[in-house]
Parts: C-alpha cells; sequence; structure tokens
C-alpha cells in the first residue's frame, strides 16, 4: 500500500513516539449518565505514528447493505482481538496505561483494538453508539487514541439536544464512558476542511463493539 503523507503538526515534530502521564485527563459530564474524558496531546511523535501505521497495517476496505444496494465503507478497518499484539509497541503500552487508569472505575481491562483510517475528508463515519453486545445494556467505555491530521468527534443525545464537537488528532485521546453508548451517539463527518488523513484507535474491553 502507498504511503499516505501528512502535513504535519507544528506541535508535534518528534520522532520519540511515547506516552505522557494520564494525569492531566479531564472530565466533562454530558447528562443521561454519559461523561467524556480528554487529554491533548496524551502521545508524542504521533505524525511519525501515523506513518507507520497507515503504510504497515493490513488495512480492510469494507462493502456493506445499505437499503437496496451494497455500498463502499467509507474508511479502511482493522481489528485486533485480545491477545493478539498491536500493530505498535506503543499501543500495547497505552492498553496497559488505560487498563490501570480505569481499573476502579470500569472493574476490568481494555482488551480488544479497532482501527480506523480516514484517508482524507471524504472518509467519515455516520451517527452511531457501539451498542454491539454489552454496549447495548451495560455502562462501559471506549478510549480513542487519534493521530494524524485532526478531524471532528460529534456527540449528540438520542433524546435530542445539543451537539458536543471535539477536534481529534496529533496524539489526542478520548474515553466515552457510563452510558455514553447508549444514551448518546456520535460520528466523524465528512469534512472540505481536512488537511490529510487520521487513524483513530479504539480500545474497548470484551464484549463491547
Amino acid at each position: 500500500m502507498a504511503r499516505h503523507q501528512l502535513q504535519g503538526s507544528l506541535f508535534d515534530q518528534s520522532d520519540d513516539t511515547r506516552l505522557r502521564s494520564l494525569d492531566g485527563i479531564r472530565r466533562t459530564v454530558l447528562g443521561d449518565g454519559a461523561w467524556i474524558d480528554l487529554l491533548p496531546g496524551w502521545l508524542t511523535g504521533a505524525d511519525a505514528l501515523f506513518e507507520r501505521l497507515a503504510a504497515d497495517v493490513p488495512w480492510q476496505a469494507e462493502r456493506r447493505q445499505m437499503y437496496e444496494r451494497v455500498v463502499d465503507v467509507p474508511r479502511l478497518l482493522a481489528f485486533y482481538r485480545a491477545g493478539e499484539p498491536l500493530p505498535h509497541p506503543v499501543l500495547d503500552e497505552a492498553r496497559r496505561a488505560l487498563s490501570a487508569h480505569y481499573a476502579t472505575e470500569l472493574g476490568e481491562e481494555f482488551t480488544t483494538a479497532g482501527l480506523c483510517h480516514y484517508r482524507d475528508g471524504r472518509d467519515s463515519v455516520a451517527w452511531h453508539g457501539d451498542r454491539v453486545g454489552r454496549g447495548a445494556r451495560e455502562d462501559t467505555m471506549v478510549a480513542i487514541l487519534s493521530v494524524g491530521a485532526p478531524r471532528d468527534l460529534l456527540l449528540r443525545p438520542r433524546r435530542g439536544g445539543a451537539t458536543v464537537r471535539r477536534p481529534l488528532g496529533h496524539g489526542d485521546l478520548i474515553v466515552m464512558g457510563g452510558s455514553c453508548q447508549r444514551t448518546w451517539e456520535h460520528a466523524v463527518p465528512k469534512s472540505a476542511r481536512a488537511t490529510g488523513g487520521r487513524i483513530s484507535v479504539q480500545f474497548r474491553p470484551h464484549g463491547v463493539r
């Protein structure tokens, strides 16, 4: 697969790919039992990691049934099951750090990792909640580490209300917790302003998809 060039961040020019402390993470209560934690720039050297993942991950282009026709999924996908080594050591380290940080609140470890590659502003994901499996009936967490150019993550309450917008990229971390997957939806819309690709790494506990 050809390499996908990225316009780097002026604030992330290091090739030293490493994690900062999670101590600076900040929580926003959304309502209906849902919350998000946000830590900008958790990962340094994130732009270098983007290039590695874009080139090395065995990305899959999927097709799905949409009403009467089959359409291309507008992003590339990869999935790593529990126990599988992740495509870069820092991602294994990130999963361990998140499991330790949320051990008491979550009560279990993050075990799987799903990767999405948004190649440009035409790639997107529609409004949804991670409600396949236990997320449909239980409070849980989904932690997302973003590398590459920022793209907006939108969140909205399922019952109706104002949309929350968070631009994520260049090593930013967001954790959606509580009832977020049941009572809120999230999306990454198409963008005419996107300046490069973005890869999101979604860490989930067992049985949450």
